[in-house]
């Protein structure tokens, strides 16, 4: 592509681009040189596993990809052990080395469902820190000031509020810094929440004698409630190795406007579909359910695979339109637990929610059903506690969406 293609490319569903002429400069000089720009994405790997929300600045990185230029994907495995401060309001519990090696290594089988691994560079930033020694260490240290690092708005925030603040912490913007150092990156990606580390790395490659990064940051990810951040944390998220039928109702339950937000940053439909796309919402040719399935569609197949989207499709229409049970519902055993167990801690142990206490939840707002199967009719559920004989051999239905057959 030219110049002003790729720069659209790369604005498109951007918070921030810092700055726009160094970015023309750099694409220029890659273009005169046959050089692809070096673009480095970094994540710490203190969780197992990725959702929707983590996604969107892969999506980016995967454009840059497909625009010929270098992706790095740095693993945070020695960062990781620090924890990244970012919004907090206390200091991250620790991580062992090989709590990080194995987040790690499901972090590179989920982004390979995005990035072409024959064209991504995985790199993992203990390969400088442990080589590091005290007195690289120190001379890191050496190229900022205390002042910088206090206008954090989390670190100032501690600080005015007695607050602990460990030591380490500290270190995290300067290490992060410092990985764009190593990997001589020409662009650095990041969450908008991330925006003071990656300042840090420019100034830092300015210490080091390179030329500064440009900096590009992506929006945080609404999740399905369209109000908060996709978290785990708020149940408001769509993870990338969840069934296909859960992702696919998750997706239909999205608003009309959120949705084009999602197409912006998580398609892979280009800029003039997505400008059609848009056209056809606002003046009503297009049907916002449609746009759903089709969106629906196009992630599941991308982190499981066509049939799998499809399949989806059928059971949605099937549950949401005729009101029947899914054809393909999972059994699941209850000889583990105790003859009376209450039914959060039910639902926990069957996978069908994350913790009791959202299995109390959702108890209490009357999301638990349960079903012999036959036409499809749903008793809810409002005691506490059953015995775990009465519900053998039912359909147990939590929210709209999620059943097993209990044995």
């Amino acid at each position: 592509m030219g110049i002003e293609e790729q720069v659209a490319v790369i604005k498109r569903g951007a918070v921030d681009l810092i700055n726009e002429k160094e970015l023309r400069d750099k694409l220029a000089r890659s273009r005169a040189q046959k050089k692809p720009l070096r673009v480095k994405l970094g994540m710490d790997p203190t969780a197992p596993d990725l959702h929707l929300g983590h996604t969107v600045v892969l999506q980016k990185l995967k454009q840059f990809q497909e625009l010929g230029h270098i992706a790095i994907f740095l693993i945070g495995d020695f960062t990781g052990m620090i924890g990244d401060p970012t919004g907090r309001n206390e200091t991250r519990p620790a991580l062992t080395k090989d709590e990080i090696m194995a987040n790690a290594e499901t972090y590179k089988k989920q982004v390979f469902k995005i990035l072409d691994p024959d064209r991504t560079e995985i790199r993992y930033n203990s390969e400088w820190f442990e080589k590091m020694s005290a007195a690289d260490m120190v001379r890191l240290c050496a190229q900022y000031t205390m002042a910088r690092i206090m206008e954090r708005d989390d670190f100032r925030n501690r600080f005015q509020n007695n607050m602990p603040i460990s030591i380490h912490e500290f270190l995290y913007p300067l290490v992060q810094g410092y990985d764009s150092v190593a990997l001589e990156a020409d662009i650095e990606l990041g969450g908008h929440d991330q925006i003071f580390n990656l300042f840090v790395g420019r100034d830092i490659q300015k210490s080091y004698g390179q030329e500064s990064q440009v900096l590009v940051t992506v929006p945080l990810l609404e999740g399905t409630d369209g109000i908060n951040k996709m978290s785990k944390s708020y149940g408001n998220y769509v993870g990338i190795d969840e069934a296909p039928d859960e992702m696919f109702g998750k997706l239909m339950s999205i608003s009309d406007d959120l949705m084009i937000k999602y197409y912006e940053l998580l398609s892979d439909i280009p800029l003039d579909g997505l400008n059609a796309l848009k056209a056809g919402m606002a003046d009503g040719t297009v049907h916002p359910k449609q746009v759903k399935v089709d969106f629906a569609k196009e992630i599941i197949t991308r982190f499981h695979d066509k049939a799998a989207a499809d399949s989806a499709h059928e059971n949605f229409e099937k549950m949401f339109r005729d009101k029947g049970i899914p054809d393909d519902i999972e059994t699941w055993s209850m000889r583990s637990i105790p003859d009376r167990v209450s039914i959060p801690h039910l639902l926990k142990e069957a996978g069908m929610v994350p913790t009791a206490s959202e299995g109390m939840r959702m108890l209490e707002q009357g999301g638990v059903s349960f079903s012999d199967g036959i036409g499809g009719q749903f008793q809810k559920i409002s005691a506490k506690e059953l015995p775990k004989c009465d519900l053998v051999g039912k359909i147990i239905k939590v929210g709209k969406r999620k059943f097993k057959k209990l044995t």
